[in-house]
C-alpha cells in the first residue's frame, strides 16, 4: 500500500511538472537556464533558488515562473529571486523663484529644470517613471545675433537695420536686463555660377553706377555685445554686394554662426538667431553647380571673421543644420518677405524651436517681428533626449498650464507658458533587454533651445544577487562542470544539461528534458524514436523507402492522404504527413486541379463573382445562385432591392446593427461622382431606392475580383416638408373667396331671375284684355234722382 502511494505521488509530481511546463506562463516557455536569464524574460518572472524545489523529472527551466505560481508550487518567499528597479535622484536643485527686490542672479545660478541628475536602475520590461519640472525664469539673459542677406535686393532693408541696435535694445530691456546683440552678413559662394568671376565684377558686382562691396560668403561683422551704438556704427559701415542667382548662401552662414561659439560670443543663455532675407536658399547638393562636391564638415572656418572655405565645402543639408542648431541650443527666427513665406514655413516645420515672421519690403517692421517671434518661441517648451541605448525606450506625458495633459508626441511639449509658470513632465524609461556589455549608460534630456539638461544614468539589472554567492566548479554539477548558483547548476562553456551532464557538441539545445518532447508534451520522440542525451534518434521501418524524420521523429513520408488508391493522388509527394502538391494541384490528397478556365463566366469573372472555383467547379457562396458559373438566380429580387437595407444601414445609420461586412462600401460626395458603366470593365448597376422617411439614396453595385463593391452618395435626397402657415392661410383665404364667389353668383342669379319675372309680368300686363260688361248681380249703391224742375241753371 505504501509503495502504491509513493508511486501515485511520484507520478503526480511528474505530471504536475509536465503540466506546468505545458500550460505555464511565458516565464516557463522561454526556457531560462539561469536566474539572470529568467529575470530578463519579463518583469513578472521570478526564480526559485531553493535547491530542493524541483521534483523528479522537472527541467531546470521550471525554476523560472511568475511569482504567484512559484508560491503556489511551494517555493519559499525568501528563496524567490525577484529584483526590482529603482530611481535615485543625485542632484535636485529647486527651480529659481526670484523674489521682489532680490539682487539679479548670475545666469549660471538660474535653474529652470528640476531635477538635474538621476540614476535609474532598470530591469527588463519594468518602466521607471520620474517627474521633471520646468519653470521659465524671470529676467533670463538673451543673446541675439542678426544675420542679414546683403545681396543687392536688400539695399533699402540695410538702411532700416542701421539703427536696429539701440532701438532693439530699448525694446528688449522690457523683457530682460541682460541683452546682447551681434551682426553678421552673407551673400553667396565666391565661385561661378553663383557670382561673376570677371575681375571687374569681383571688385564691384553691381551694375550701372552702384558702388557695391566685393562678394563674400559670410562675414561676422560684430561679436555679441551689449553696446547698441556699436552695433549701429558697424552696421552703418556695411555695403550691399551682389550675386547672379536668386537663392542665397544663407545655410553656410547659419552653420558658421552655430558652430563658431567663441568667435560669435555665445553664452550659456537663451540664444536667438534672426535670419533676414528676401530670397530662397541653397542646400546640400547645389554646390555641384560650382564643382564643389565635399560635404559640409560642420566645423568653424572663420579667419579674420570671414568664412574661408565656401569654395571648398558644399552647402549643409537641412538635417545637418537641425543637428548643429540643436546641439548649440540656438532658436532661429526667419524674417523673410511675403513672397517666400511658404518656403520658410516648410523649413520651420523641419527645424524645432524656430519661427517665421513676415518682413516688410524695407525691413521697417523688424523689431516687432523679433519681439513677436521671441514671445512665440519662449512660450513653448519641447523636450528632447539624446540617442538611447539599444533596447531602451522612453515615453513622455506632459501636465501643462491649467492641467492640460498631453501624451505621445504631444507629451513632449507644453505651449502658452508665461514667465513664472511651472509645468511637469512624467517621463518613463523602459529597458527591454540587458546590454551586451552590461555596463551603465548615460542619456540626457533637455528642453529645446535651452542650455540646461537632465543627466540620466542607466544601470541595468543583468543578474540576480544570489549569483554572487555561486560555487564555481561545484561537485553538484556533474563533478565540477559548472557553477552552483541560485539553487541550480550554471554550466561551464561546452557543457549543458540540468547538472551539466552533457557536452554541448552532443545536442543542439540546452534543455535536455524538453529537447525530446514536442510542444512540451509527454511523448518522448513522438514514440517513434529514442532520446539519446537530448537528441531524438528515429526508428527504422522494414520498408527502407518509408522514413521517420523530424527533430522529434514526428514526421514520416507514408502517412499522407490518398486519392484513387495513390499516395497524394499521384500528383505530389508526402512530407511530414502532409502532401506537397505539384503545380496546378491542391487539396489534402492533391486531387483538386487549380485550372479555373471552366469557371470563367461570360463577363470574364470567375463564377460571376458569386462563388469560388474549387477543383474546376463553381461553388456558389449562396444557395440562391445556380448554374455552372452561378449566373442563375430564380428567386433574386434584384441587386438594388437586395442590398438597399445594408447600404442604408452602413451609410446613414450610426452605428449599424446589421452584419454588412460582405459589402465594401465607399461614400462619394454627389451623384456625378458615382462610377459610370463606360468607365468599368465589369458589370455595374445603378440603384435608386427610397427609405422609410421617403428619402431617396443613390448607389452603384458591382462585383470586382470577388469583392462586392458599392459606391453610395453620402447625402440623402429628402423631400422638403410643407410650410404649414402658408397652407392654412391659403385654405382659409380660399374658403372665404369661394364663399364670396358663391354669394356673388347667387346674387347674380337672383337678379337675373327677378328681371326675367318682372319682364314677364310686364309683358302679360301689356297683353291683358279686360271685360268691360257689368255684373248682372251687381247693384250700385248710388241712386240718381233727376229733378224735373231742374233746367240746368
Amino acid at each position: 500500500m505504501d509503495l502504491w502511494l509513493l508511486f501515485i505521488m511520484a507520478l503526480s509530481a511528474v505530471l504536475g511538472g509536465s503540466w506546468a511546463q505545458q500550460d505555464g506562463s511565458i516565464c516557463i516557455k522561454e526556457n531560462a537556464q539561469s536566474c539572470g536569464e529568467c529575470i530578463q524574460v519579463s518583469e513578472t518572472c521570478g526564480w526559485c533558488s531553493d535547491s530542493d524545489f524541483l521534483s523528479v523529472g522537472e527541467p531546470k527551466s521550471a525554476r523560472c515562473d511568475d511569482i504567484e505560481s512559484l508560491k503556489n508550487r511551494k517555493c519559499k518567499e525568501s528563496a524567490i529571486e525577484n529584483p526590482r528597479g529603482n530611481i535615485a535622484i543625485n542632484r535636485n536643485k529647486p527651480v529659481t523663484v526670484r523674489q521682489k527686490d532680490e539682487q539679479k542672479p548670475n545666469p549660471a545660478d538660474i535653474t529652470q529644470i528640476q531635477p538635474q541628475k538621476l540614476t535609474l536602475t532598470l530591469r527588463s520590461g519594468e518602466p521607471q517613471t520620474f517627474d521633471l519640472k520646468f519653470k521659465r525664469a524671470e529676467d533670463y539673459p538673451i543673446d541675439l545675433y542678426y544675420l542679414m542677406d546683403l545681396s543687392f535686393s536688400m539695399k533699402d532693408d540695410l538702411e532700416n537695420v542701421k539703427n536696429l541696435g539701440t532701438d532693439l535694445m530699448k525694446e528688449m530691456q522690457k523683457i530682460t536686463t541682460d541683452f546682447r546683440i551681434g551682426f553678421g552678413s552673407f551673400v553667396e559662394k565666391t565661385v561661378m555660377p553663383y557670382i561673376s568671376t570677371t575681375p571687374a565684377r569681383l571688385i564691384n558686382p553691381c551694375t550701372s553706377n552702384e558702388n557695391c562691396t566685393s562678394p563674400f560668403s559670410y562675414k561676422n561683422v560684430l561679436k555679441l555685445t551689449n553696446k547698441g551704438d556699436e552695433f549701429n556704427r558697424l552696421v552703418g559701415q556695411q555695403q550691399i554686394s551682389g550675386n547672379l542667382d536668386s537663392p542665397e548662401g544663407g545655410f553656410d552662414a547659419i552653420m558658421q554662426v552655430a558652430v563658431c561659439e567663441e568667435q560669435i560670443g555665445w553664452r550659456n543663455v537663451t540664444r536667438l538667431l534672426v535670419f533676414s532675407t528676401d530670397a530662397g536658399f541653397h542646400f546640400a547638393g547645389d554646390g555641384k553647380l560650382g564643382g564643389i562636391v565635399l560635404p559640409n564638415d560642420g566645423k568653424c572656418h572663420l579667419e579674420n571673421n570671414m568664412y574661408t572655405m565656401s569654395h571648398y565645402y558644399d552647402y549643409p543639408s537641412i538635417a545637418h543644420l537641425v543637428q548643429k542648431l540643436s546641439e548649440h541650443n540656438i532658436q532661429t527666427i526667419f524674417a523673410v518677405t511675403q513672397e517666400f513665406q511658404p518656403v520658410y514655413k516648410e523649413l520651420k516645420n523641419l527645424i524645432p524651436k524656430s519661427a517665421v515672421g513676415t518682413l516688410s519690403s524695407n525691413s521697417s517692421n523688424v523689431i516687432k517681428l523679433i519681439i513677436d517671434a521671441y514671445n512665440s518661441l519662449s512660450s513653448e517648451v519641447i523636450l528632447e533626449n539624446s540617442k538611447l541605448p539599444e533596447g531602451v525606450s522612453i515615453s513622455y506625458k506632459s501636465i501643462c498650464k491649467n492641467g492640460v495633459e498631453g501624451t505621445g508626441e504631444n507629451g513632449r511639449k507644453c505651449v502658452n507658458i508665461s514667465i513664472g509658470d511651472e509645468v511637469t513632465f512624467k517621463i518613463s524609461v523602459t529597458s527591454q533587454k540587458c546590454p551586451s556589455h552590461g555596463k551603465s549608460e548615460t542619456i540626457t534630456i533637455k528642453p529645446l533651445g535651452f542650455t540646461e539638461e537632465v543627466e540620466v544614468v542607466l544601470n541595468f539589472i543583468c543578474d540576480c544577487q544570489c549569483a554572487a554567492q555561486g560555487e564555481p566548479n561545484s561537485q553538484k554539477c556533474n563533478g565540477g562542470h559548472g557553477t552552483f548558483e541560485c539553487g541550480a547548476c550554471k554550466c561551464n562553456d561546452g557543457r549543458i544539461g540540468r547538472v551539466c551532464e552533457c557536452s554541448r557538441d552532443e545536442v543542439r539545445t540546452e534543455d535536455l528534458d524538453a529537447n525530446c518532447r514536442k510542444d512540451n508534451g509527454t511523448d518522448i520522440c513522438s514514440n517513434n524514436g529514442d532520446c539519446v542525451c537530448g537528441t531524438c534518434e528515429c526508428k527504422k521501418r522494414e520498408n527502407p523507402a518509408e522514413i521517420y524524420s523530424g527533430k522529434y521523429c514526428e514526421c514520416d513520408n507514408f502517412n499522407c492522404d490518398r486519392s484513387n488508391n495513390k499516395l497524394c493522388g499521384g500528383h505530389g509527394r508526402c512530407e511530414c504527413r502532409k502532401c506537397i502538391c505539384d503545380a496546378n494541384y491542391t487539396g489534402s490528397a492533391c486531387d483538386c486541379s487549380l485550372d479555373t478556365s471552366t469557371c470563367l463566366a461570360k463577363n470574364g469573372q470567375i463564377c460571376n463573382g458569386r462563388g469560388n472555383c474549387e477543383c474546376g467547379i463553381c461553388k456558389c457562396t449562396s444557395p440562391k445562385f445556380q448554374g455552372p458559373t452561378c449566373e442563375i438566380c430564380p428567386t433574386c429580387p434584384g441587386v438594388c432591392t437586395e442590398h438597399k437595407d445594408c447600404v442604408h444601414c452602413v451609410t446613414f445609420e450610426k452605428p449599424c446593427q446589421k452584419n454588412c461586412s460582405y459589402l465594401t462600401i465607399k461614400p462619394v460626395k454627389a451623384r456625378e461622382d458615382l462610377p459610370q458603366p463606360t468607365d468599368q470593365s465589369f458589370p455595374l448597376t445603378h440603384c435608386k431606392e427610397k427609405d422609410a422617411n421617403d428619402c431617396w439614396f443613390y448607389y452603384t453595385y458591382a462585383i470586382r475580383n470577388f469583392t462586392k463593391e458599392v459606391f453610395v452618395v453620402e447625402k440623402l435626397d429628402c423631400p422638403e416638408g410643407p410650410d404649414i402657415i402658408p397652407i392654412v392661410a391659403g385654405v382659409v383665404a380660399g374658403i372665404v373667396l369661394i364663399g364670396l364667389a358663391l354669394l356673388l353668383i347667387w346674387k347674380l342669379l337672383m337678379i337675373i331671375h327677378d328681371r326675367r319675372e318682372f319682364a314677364k309680368f310686364e309683358k302679360e300686363k301689356m297683353n291683358a284684355k279686360w271685360d268691360t260688361g257689368e255684373n248682372p248681380i251687381y247693384k250700385s249703391a248710388v241712386t240718381t234722382v233727376i229733378n224735373p224742375k231742374y233746367e240746368g241753371k
